[in-house]
């Protein structure tokens, strides 16, 4: 089971894109909310992974925050909720707005979703209304997908640069260096200054 992949982004096309992980290509869906958060081409991404193995295939979904993915999981839990109609639902509904949804028993904020008619739609109502108490997305705090601030820029830009074949003792010095000097730097922009320094 591969649960994290972190790479550099190959191309972007469709409700798909391709993270070159030392030279081995994985073909990740995603819903366009997670898509439009990954950088171009040939920046690196890290996205958390759900693998789904079927009898002709092994797919791969990718998030790049916990609480999509635990949406999705929940979202495949409904009967007719395959992983093709979760994400186009993620795609029209944060996580924030599917549990105001939810609760609310809004039927118009799910059939939104491509794929996702009145009777699914309430299907999805009647069987998550007991399930989303503990689901995550309803913070005002919680962060925009995608915009990783404090502490997570720091273990997930480490993690990044391993997967670039970096050992932490020579990328933690620069790394360290480089968030002191760009106080509240993205992931992104921190692993491109490091591999600035690093390439030297």
């Amino acid at each position: 089971m591969i649960g994290q992949l972190t790479g550099l982004v190959g191309q972007i096309e469709g409700e798909r894109c391709i993270v070159d992980v030392n030279g081995v290509g994985y073909v990740v869906s995603a819903s366009t909310r997670t898509l439009s958060s990954v950088p171009q081409p040939p920046e690196v991404v890290r996205l958390l992974i759900e693998t789904v193995v079927r009898e002709d295939a092994i797919l791969l979904y990718g998030f790049v925050t916990t609480d999509e993915r635990e949406w999705f999981r929940l979202l495949t839990t409904v009967q007719g909720v395959g992983a093709k109609v979760a994400l186009a639902i993620l795609s029209a509904n944060s996580p924030g707005e599917l549990l105001l949804a939810i609760n609310a028993g809004d039927r118009g904020s799910l059939t939104r979703a491509a794929g996702v008619g009145p009777r699914l739609a309430d299907r999805i109502l009647s069987e998550l209304r007991n399930k989303v108490a503990k689901m995550p997305g309803g913070g005002a705090s919680a962060p925009m997908p995608g915009v990783v601030t404090g502490p997570n820029v720091e273990n997930d830009a480490l993690l990044a640069l391993a997967g670039l074949g970096f050992r932490r003792a020579e990328a933690w010095p620069v790394l360290s260096r480089v968030l002191a000097e760009n106080e509240n730097a993205s992931l992104d922009l921190a692993i491109r200054l490091c591999l600035k320094d690093l390439a030297r």
